[in-house]
């Protein structure tokens, strides 16, 4: 059964809170009065509309931005983890290994060794192929 338009909206609408808010400490409570409904119905609702619960999404929010912020190499894991929400380094060091298969600090190290890879490449130079002296025969 299709979910109506004003259903809809509100569903959305907890997702961009979702979007705007996933470094905070925000829970399904929080989350479900921003679409004014229920906590179960809600729930229903949200994973039937994403295919995901929104504890997965949010949580998928969190580990994605830990990526862009290890990639950057400012921040210690630690800081890192207070900054996309998580409440303790342990719970987010799990969380990302089992998200992304590598513990945030291999990832880290991982992404350094990308980067120095690209600034020690030489750039190369494909000159263009000249085929117009090369005749196929017919």
């Amino acid at each position: 059964m299709p979910i109506d338009t004003e259903l809809y909206q509100r569903i959305v609408t907890a997702k961009v809170y979702i979007d705007d808010n996933f470094r905070e400490a925000i829970d399904l409570d929080k989350i479900a009065g921003q679409a004014c409904l229920s906590r179960f119905h809600f729930h229903r609702l949200f994973t039937k509309v994403y295919k995901i619960t929104p504890h997965q999404y949010l949580t998928q929010k969190r580990i994605n931005k830990a990526k862009d912020l290890l990639n950057e190499q400012h921040l210690t894991i630690t800081e890192v983890c207070n900054e996309v929400g998580f409440e303790s380094i342990g719970s987010f060091s799990i969380l990302f290994k089992k998200e992304i298969g590598f513990a945030p600090t291999y990832y880290r190290n991982m992404a350094w060794l990308k980067q120095q890879q690209v600034k020690e490449q030489p750039k190369q130079f494909i000159p263009h192929c000249f085929i117009d002296g090369y005749q196929l025969e017919k």
